[in-house]
């Protein structure tokens, strides 16, 4: 059982929660995750550890709740409890000094990416960061990345905060302009993912996807996180979560990604539901 000691709402659906997990804590490196479930019989899903304290023996998650566990988990307040929390999972992130490298957020991503541009601009890299989303209401942890950025651009695609498009409009800028750009990471939703690396590979930049795929164990017995990665199969869990962008078959992964969505829409409406009768 893992208490849960902070909850914060930073946006309507997206919470941060401190949760003690004292064996996790010291072990957690960026780009690690863990598998969580939040009651019995509850459903295991894959959330990256944003942040740790060592000596307090806890773990920060942001979560958005977009389905029925995250809503769920989203009804636990400080006091109460998380069934499971598994990890540190999947390799840390490969981090080195580029020079100068993009460190791109889609939506909750960005929560993901916080650890790695803190890791980034520790390993001597100048940041530039793109934070995108399809609003203002949608835009996380801004400050946050604007203190171990060089230059941060935010990006929304209805223009209610910052540019108005997507990211990949801010990131050709950057990549056309004479910064020696010679990394990117990103982190978000899949087509974001897709469309960044598609358009880094037009200039040669190396780049770093994190591959959001469905799991169940997190150790590579499920096979549940298979993707296609140059040709060759590969497991999320165990041979990621960060990919070379280049080599992803996003297409492929777009279609698993949606394998469970109709059973998913099903439970997600029996659960609110459910909830509405508790009112």
């Amino acid at each position: 059982m893992y208490l849960i000691t902070h909850k914060e709402k930073l946006s309507q659906t997206i919470t941060k929660y401190v949760v003690k997990a004292p064996f996790i804590a010291p072990k957690r490196k960026a780009g690690n995750f863990v598998i969580l479930r939040v009651e019995e019989h509850g459903e295991r899903i894959p959330i990256t550890i944003v942040d740790s304290d060592a000596k307090e023996g806890t773990i920060t998650l942001i979560v958005q709740a977009i389905g029925k566990t995250t809503k769920l988990l989203a009804t636990k307040n400080v006091g109460d409890y998380i069934l499971d929390v598994v990890g540190p999972l999947g390799n840390p992130t490969p981090i080195e000094n580029h020079g100068a490298v993009v460190c791109i957020g889609g939506g909750v991503g960005t929560a993901e990416m916080l650890p790695i541009a803190k890791a980034l601009k520790k390993a001597g890299n100048s940041i530039y960061t793109i934070i995108g989303a399809r609003s203002k209401e949608l835009i996380i942890l801004e400050n946050e990345m604007k203190e171990i950025s060089d230059k941060t651009f935010i990006t929304t695609d209805d223009g209610s905060y910052g540019r108005k498009g997507v990211v990949t409009d801010q990131l050709k800028d950057l990549l056309d302009a004479p910064l020696g750009i010679s990394a990117v990471y990103a982190i978000g939703p899949l087509p974001m993912m897709k469309f960044v690396s598609l358009l880094t590979k037009q200039y040669d930049v190396q780049t770093l996807v994190s591959l959001n795929a469905i799991m169940v164990d997190g150790t590579g017995m499920c096979g549940g996180c298979r993707v296609t990665i140059g040709g060759e199969m590969k497991f999320a869990c165990v041979d990621g979560p960060e990919f070379d962008g280049h080599q992803v078959d996003f297409d492929e992964m777009l279609m698993r990604s949606r394998s469970y969505l109709a059973m998913e829409k099903i439970s997600d409406e029996l659960f609110t539901h459910q909830c509405q009768l508790e009112k």
